[in-house]
């Protein structure tokens, strides 16, 4: 099929690619000119595990080509996926402007009937608001409106679409849906589904999704911080209702809060929805509350540790991503942690395995960027953890506990057996352990 992905950010490279992948012949359009030319040359923009061999493979074979032109790509494609940006307002709702602005474009082009597909994550309505747009220059019967929201996890994205739990494609149009089932069937073959269901009741399942995502993981953060003040074991706590098919036993990890692209913006544009239909969605304000606070819970103990007065104090950071196998820092909770020691003038050493490029066109030369996870700790007072990369699982102890200038670390993602930590010498600090 002739598939066309305006817009080449995280969703619309990933889709793209994948979409070439299963032997389809994709154009992805993006207005900046030298990242299209460096795409073209084989460069990929962004890190994804799995990402960058398939990438090169199809435009080898030609299957997957970039531009700069939304004409040539409207003439390619017979389907056009929407992959922009919705960046959230002040006010939390969904920036749509892109969108619209790529729609009223498109009315102006379109020659022949097309599945515009809304890939980016919009609020309820807006395939309405697409079509409405469209219809301004168009006639009705050149365009169908569908809405076709991503799952896709960070640092597994390429298996996540390649091999998807589920397809969600939400259309009222007959004509639209036979496209859409013949475009995922390569994607099913196992047997997993693709549900039909309306447009708005499509653009809710990705938002309902998101938010309890999130609500897990900011309930657990809630049961550690109790589990700390009881006695209680939160590693054991988690195992005890992980077990339960009920619950199951993924996003039950306490640490240091969500963060990333999509958790925030999405839980921030339901509360505003819920706000817009003067709804009071009191659990979405809990998750907020709770994840902002958590976010600061490493930068507060190491201010408690040092009694509020960290000049001069050495501090070093492992992890900057929101996750590991991803160098996406956005609302990153190492970030947070970062700001509050700047401002108390901690000295700061920082590693991470991808993710140190942009952070250093956020922090430029305020904090040292380390070559590796060791070379963070010369003579440091304090080591934190923010992100659980594998590289940081089994290091070397010893070789630690020798640089540092105190043995201290504040693990925000709960890596290493406290006991053993204690046996070892360290003095440590976990999350919702005794």
């Amino acid at each position: 099929m002739k598939i066309t992905v305006v817009g080449t950010g995280y969703v619309g490279l990933v889709s793209g690619t994948c979409f070439a992948e299963t032997g389809n012949n994709v154009v992805c359009v993006d207005i900046d000119q030298e990242k299209v030319k460096a795409m073209k040359n084989g460069q990929i923009p962004i890190y994804e595990p799995g990402l960058e061999t398939i990438f090169k493979r199809n435009i080898e074979q030609g299957r997957l080509r970039f531009t700069t032109s939304l004409e040539k790509g409207t003439e390619h494609g017979e389907i056009i996926f929407l992959a922009l940006p919705t960046p959230p307002g002040g006010d939390g709702s969904a920036d749509l402007s892109f969108i619209l602005k790529v729609a009223e474009d498109l009315s102006k082009i379109i020659k022949s009937y097309k599945v515009i597909v809304d890939k980016s994550t919009v609020p309820v309505g807006t395939s309405e608001k697409v079509e409405n747009v469209l219809k301004k220059n168009l006639d009705p019967s050149l365009f169908d409106v569908v809405s076709n929201p991503e799952f896709l996890r960070e640092g597994v994205a390429v298996h996540d679409f390649l091999k998807p739990d589920r397809v969600v494609v939400g259309t009222s149009s007959p004509k639209a849906e036979k496209v859409m089932r013949r475009l995922y069937a390569p994607f099913v073959r196992q047997g997993n589904p693709i549900i039909f269901m309306n447009e708005r009741s499509a653009e809710m399942t990705k938002y309902a999704a998101n938010s309890f995502l999130a609500t897990k993981i900011s309930f657990m953060n809630e049961i550690a911080n109790l589990c700390e003040l009881t006695d209680a074991n939160v590693d054991m706590v988690r195992k005890g209702i992980g077990t339960d098919t009920r619950i199951g036993k993924r996003f039950l990890f306490p640490g240091v809060g969500y963060g990333g692209s999509c958790f925030p913006k999405d839980v921030q544009a339901l509360h505003k929805t819920s706000q817009d239909h003067n709804y009071d969605f009191k659990i979405l304000d809990a998750v907020m509350a709770v994840n902002s606070r958590q976010k600061l819970i490493i930068a507060n103990r190491i201010l408690n540790q040092f009694n509020d007065n960290l000049e001069g104090i050495k501090i070093a950071i492992w992890g900057l991503s929101f996750k590991p196998s991803t160098d996406d820092i956005r609302e990153a909770p190492a970030l947070y942690t970062l700001d509050v020691l700047l401002k108390n003038n901690a000295i700061i050493s920082v590693f991470d395995p991808e993710a140190m490029n942009n952070v250093k066109e956020i922090y430029g030369n305020k904090i040292h960027y380390a070559k590796d996870q060791y070379e963070t700790l010369e003579d440091v007072d304090a080591l934190a953890i923010m992100t659980e990369w594998n590289v940081f699982r089994t290091p070397d102890f010893n070789l630690i506990k020798s640089k540092m200038k105190t043995p201290l670390i504040f693990d925000g993602r709960n890596l290493f057996n406290k006991k053993e930590m204690e046996d070892l010498g360290f003095l440590y600090s976990s999350i919702g352990r005794p």
